[in-house]
């Protein structure tokens, strides 16, 4: 570094050592408004690609005439009601359909402590039918699909302290203070982690949600009570929902067709990524207005620099003055002030990331514990190294007013004894 340069980043360094306080006001209002900049631009695309594609391990859900939306928050995140009830006959029919790689029936409506329990088979759990993306089980094993065993998602254990051995009671409803049933459940295993809403789900044989107490069955219109030792037949039982993976996109195309547009009976939620995308679509004002609040934050980050800069130099005149006696240059007085800017607005742009980690890891807990999705701190986005290159540029630029002042500073005029 030459002894010109050195001595502008001394001069820049003495005058921020000098106004601290303003200069770190000025840098808290910066990195605030770039930390909000970052966190809706990468926490928004990250949640979005996580959501659509990383969710769940299926293509499609089956389930009751209504709402793709609702049926896909239902039957994958476990945030809605149930849209109402499939015939068993519907599901084994889907599950006999050339092309259809794995169809899981699903039965919803009660849970634990706030955590949802539902009612499936033991195939959810074998990695022949649904590859790598297949729930391990961490500890223990699957549960017997004839007996009251219980598999515990990673999130749950986590937040409950449920271990193998323990015994649940599962509640009516998907509240927290739904009545217990008489039934109890021992936990036969827990669930590794998925970072999906998987983590946060009870799961346990469907027969037994079909056989729990106080629930009705009607699969053919009638109601049916399941009986202690009695078979259940199958044009009584129903189904919550099916999911379902394909063996091609040909084969989703042709049930989407059959099914939403010809049929009357039933909806098909294919892809769940496009419908958790439209979602996504409908929700896009709230983005575009926080991106909007967080642009203005930006721009009043970088007006406090120019103000308090620009108001500076009036009192610095005669400094500017003397150092212009000393034989300073006006660039470099020009080069100081510029540089004074732009390290308040480097300063700024540190602590912008600082303020998007804060904010990512406080979102990041909220939306695991609501839904189960994990948002990854070393998650990259363009916008993390854009805005606070961005910011730094507009610092400097802001800085090109006050510079200007100091530039036209008079040796005479501001050196002259004062009358």
């Amino acid at each position: 570094m030459s002894a010109r340069k050195f001595g502008l980043f001394l001069l820049a360094r003495r005058s921020l050592r000098q106004h601290a306080l303003s200069t770190v006001v000025t840098s808290l209002s910066l990195a605030l408004a770039c930390g909000l900049v970052m966190a809706v631009l990468a926490i928004s695309a990250q949640s979005r690609a996580a959501f659509a594609l990383e969710s769940t391990p299926f293509d499609a859900v089956l389930g009751a005439r209504g709402s793709q939306v609702q049926l896909v928050l239902n039957s994958v995140f476990h945030l809605e009601t149930s849209p109402g009830n499939l015939p068993w006959a519907r599901y084994l029919e889907i599950a006999a359909r050339p092309g259809v790689r794995a169809a899981l029936p699903y039965a919803v409506g009660d849970s634990w402590r706030g955590f949802r329990i539902v009612g499936t088979d033991e195939r959810m759990f074998d990695p022949r039918l649904l590859g790598p993306k297949t729930p391990r089980v961490a500890s223990g094993r699957v549960f017997d699909p004839t007996l009251r065993e219980i598999v515990v998602g990673s999130f749950v254990a986590q937040r409950t302290g449920v271990r193998v051995g323990d015994e649940i009671h599962p509640s009516h409803g998907v509240g927290e203070h739904g009545a217990e049933h008489d039934e109890d459940y021992v936990v036969v295993g827990v669930l590794a982690a998925t970072n999906t809403p998987l983590d946060r789900c009870l799961w346990i044989p469907i027969e037994g949600m079909f056989r729990m107490q106080g629930h009705v069955l009607r699969g053919d219109g009638a109601e049916f009570h399941a009986e202690p030792d009695q078979a259940i037949p199958d044009e009584n039982k129903e189904v919550s929902a099916v999911l379902l993976a394909f063996e091609s996109p040909q084969v989703g195309l042709e049930l989407d067709r059959a099914i939403n547009k010809d049929g009357r009976d039933a909806t098909l939620a294919w892809p769940i990524a496009r419908v958790v995308a439209e979602l996504f679509d409908k929700l896009g004002w709230m983005n575009r207005v926080l991106g909007l609040v967080a642009y203005l934050t930006m721009l009043v980050g970088a007006a406090s620099i120019l103000a308090s800069l620009y108001d500076a130099m009036h009192q610095r005149r005669r400094e500017f003055a003397i150092l212009r006696a000393l034989g300073a240059r006006r660039g470099q007085l020009f080069a100081t002030i510029v540089l004074e800017a732009t390290s308040i607005a480097t300063l700024g742009a540190l602590g912008g990331v600082a303020v998007y980690l804060g904010i990512l890891a406080t979102a990041r807990e909220i939306v695991r514990a609501q839904t189960g999705v994990v948002l990854e701190l070393s998650y990259f986005h363009p916008a993390l190294l854009a805005v606070p290159l961005a910011s730094i540029a507009l610092g400097a630029v802001c800085g090109v007013i006050p510079a200007w002042k100091a530039y036209r500073v008079e040796v005479a005029e501001h050196l002259a004894p004062a009358s």
